[in-house]
């Protein structure tokens, strides 16, 4: 499918990502059905969706704790209230869902592993979404984006690839577009962020990132090409619904050629000096006198609408952050902030099982968020002082 050596880390990680999509296709079977004509039923600790319609094969699917969430959803109940119900009384969810679903039928897709029945165990359901849903998955994902970087001068290798119930996501960083952000000796590279997921739980999302080379946090920068799976408003979702095969194929097709000329673009060495720059324009945002390194942490804090342990988290983060190279003995500036809050999501974190894997590009985005904040926002930082 491509020459793995071009992009290939020594985990081993895009091999082992083609082998992972490879066994999903081979397993994945959709159907779109009227949840009238669909039964749940609670076993062994988890819903299990039967379906035995005309014209379709007869389908049993044990929902994921993704799909479970949705089919929740769907039916407007709660999801703590929904999980607590299948938990202590299986048979009040049961006939809940079967009612809500009867009398108020809506025509759904169902996108499972392994799903007609050929024995006694279940496939799984991994999806419960609209009939109007868009499909581009994992492999169109990457058909459409990895030929321009091969062909790219940036030498891309791989950091790091997860495929998640919820998503697909695929980090690079360039050997040979490098520079200095912030301070000097503060090494950073270009990367790219590719994201899709095959069940509603985001867009196919290709954005440009900055890894700072001491450490290996990644931020996503503000150059993001973004397509929803749904269409945009529901005249044009009714359209998706009556096209053909063709037709669909032809708008996958428009949309691959998009995300292949944005991959091209965000490979430029021209696109990275911007980043560059803006990292060097924040390393002169530093904090008043008078504001700690902490005080200035929990105002990014309540900013960033985090959590205490996320604010505990950057914290450690501004402390590691304060002794690597590029930062060390400088005064404490927005730079050094961003890359704090970054460092949540490194890459070693990740590996360790620190962080989830589906947590990692809500931190890269955060840091960006901090870097392009606008002034009033980041004065209540740089001026932040105990209440």
């Amino acid at each position: 499918m491509y020459s793995r050596e071009i992009l290939e880390n020594g985990h081993g990680d895009f091999t082992a990502l083609l082998s992972t999509l490879q066994d999903q296709s081979a397993r994945k079977i959709d159907f779109v059905a009227e949840t009238a004509g669909l039964d749940f039923k609670t076993r062994d600790g988890a819903t299990v969706v039967h379906a035995e319609q005309t014209g379709m094969a007869t389908i049993a699917a044990r929902c994921n704790d993704s799909a479970f969430g949705q089919v929740l959803s769907k039916a407007d109940i709660d999801t703590r209230t929904g999980r607590r119900l299948q938990k202590n009384y299986p048979d009040v969810l049961d006939l809940a869902l079967n009612r809500i679903y009867s009398n108020e039928s809506k025509s759904v897709m169902l996108r499972t592993f392994d799903s007609p029945v050929a024995s006694n165990e279940p496939g799984e359901l991994r999806a419960f979404l609209s009939d109007k849903y868009k499909r581009f998955d994992n492999v169109d994902m990457l058909e459409a984006v990895v030929p321009p970087l091969m062909e790219s001068d940036a030498r891309w290798r791989i950091v790091n690839s997860t495929v998640t119930e919820k998503a697909m996501t695929l980090r690079l960083k360039s050997e040979a577009i490098t520079g200095e952000g912030a301070n000097v000796g503060d090494l950073m590279a270009l990367g790219l962020s590719l994201a899709n997921s095959e069940t509603g739980h985001s867009s196919a999302v290709l954005a440009m990132l900055a890894w700072t080379l001491a450490c290996l946090n990644g931020m996503q920068t503000s150059k993001k090409q973004r397509n929803a799976h749904l269409t945009s408003s529901q005249a044009d979702s009714d359209v998706w619904s009556v096209l053909s095969n063709e037709a669909k194929e032809a708008d996958n097709a428009a949309l691959s050629m998009k995300l292949r000329d944005v991959a091209a673009n965000y490979s430029s060495r021209e696109a990275f000096e911007e980043v560059l720059q803006s990292f060097r324009a924040a390393a002169n945002d530093t904090l008043s006198d008078g504001t700690t390194p902490q005080l200035a942490v929990e105002q990014v804090g309540r900013v960033l609408q985090l959590t205490k342990k996320e604010t505990a988290s950057v914290l450690d983060g501004l402390f590691s952050t304060m002794g690597q190279s590029g930062y060390a003995g400088q005064a404490v500036s927005r730079a050094t902030l961003v890359n704090a809050v970054t460092s949540v999501g490194n890459d070693s974190r990740l590996r360790a099982n620190e962080i989830k894997a589906d947590d990692v590009s809500e931190w890269e985005k955060r840091g960006g968020r901090l870097l392009d904040l606008p002034a009033s926002q980041w004065t209540s930082i740089a001026t932040a002082r105990a209440a």
